[in-house]
């Protein structure tokens, strides 16, 4: 009769075995082969994509509207590691209908090339790391690294048509909000479309004072937040909700603090560095409300589950 450690044991060699089954040996010709095509598929991937990952990097640093966008790849990089233990005992299985969202990814970069649509090219590349996941490691790997690759999305400026018709509802709504917030702290005011008169100045709500930067940033941390401390898929998903209405807040109370220090104190703290600088402000307390909020809700909610 086989004892329960014997058993034990060849369960645990077992497991071993099947997670080094994976494993080539040096001396085997497939070793090299499997070095000598992921050499000529990332001298492929440059062809392809070289100047795109370039054009994207250039507009991460020059546009501050999507200078989150550097940090998304690290953030994944950083899951994928962290998750390192459940992607190494998963069991490689290569598939071919992975072909299927390959040939999907060529067919936008062959289109955001006709087209010159650069978002469509940058979706294409995510889109092809998916399909080359699946392809060569199976269906199941590319669902142990569903959210690190789902987040690489994120990094992708979107379209300008698109960016512009939010943009310009934000302002709208920006400036009504600071107005209507002015004019309950009986400040006199005055409000022309996305122009807010004072009565020692104008403040001209822009593009870049509507709130769309803070808007995906806060978006992007709240995504970023959501994956570290939550692992139920609603209450991420709520808390992206939630930064929306944190992010337009937020702005709405920059710019009112702006109307105030121009109208009370001077003129020059409505512009230049101060403003630049209540901008960063604003974004750390809408960040730090954000999480104080999370805190809120789910520790009100489980609560109720007690009770």
């Amino acid at each position: 009769m086989e004892s329960p450690l014997n058993a034990a044991g060849d369960k645990a060699t077992s497991r071993e075995d099947t997670i080094t089954s994976n494993a080539i040996d040096r001396r085997d010709p497939r070793y090299w082969a499997f070095y000598v095509q992921g050499v000529l598929l990332l001298a492929l991937l440059y062809l392809l994509y070289s100047k795109v990952l370039a054009g994207l990097f250039r507009q991460w640093f020059e546009d501050p509207n999507y200078s989150h966008g550097l940090f998304v790849p690290l953030f994944s990089g950083f899951l994928i590691w962290k998750g390192r233990k459940a992607w190494k005992e998963n069991r490689v299985c290569p598939s071919f209908s992975g072909l299927l969202l390959i040939v999907g990814a060529m067919g936008l970069l062959v289109v955001g090339t006709l087209g010159a649509e650069l978002f469509l090219l940058r979706v294409s590349f995510v889109l092809l790391l998916g399909g080359l996941i699946s392809y060569f490691a199976g269906w199941r790997m590319l669902r142990v690294v569903l959210a690190p690759w789902l987040l690489l999305f994120l990094m992708i400026p979107m379209p300008t048509i698109v960016f512009n018709e939010i943009a310009f509802p934000l302002q709208l709504l920006a400036s009504r909000l600071a107005s209507s917030t002015l004019e309950l702290l009986e400040v006199p005011v005055l409000r022309e479309g996305n122009v807010i008169t004072l009565p020692s100045m104008s403040l001209d709500v822009v593009e870049a004072c509507s709130g769309i930067r803070s808007l995906m940033s806060l978006i992007t941390l709240a995504v970023f937040y959501g994956l570290l401390v939550e692992r139920r898929q609603w209450a991420r998903w709520l808390l992206v909700v939630l930064a929306v209405p944190v992010a337009v807040a937020a702005n709405a109370l920059r710019i009112v603090g702006s109307a105030l220090l121009g109208e009370y104190v001077s003129p020059r703290y409505a512009e230049g560095f101060f403003h630049a600088f209540s901008g960063s402000l604003i974004f750390i307390l809408a960040l730090g409300l954000l999480i104080v909020l999370h805190r809120f809700v789910f520790r009100l909610l489980r609560r109720r589950t007690v009770t």
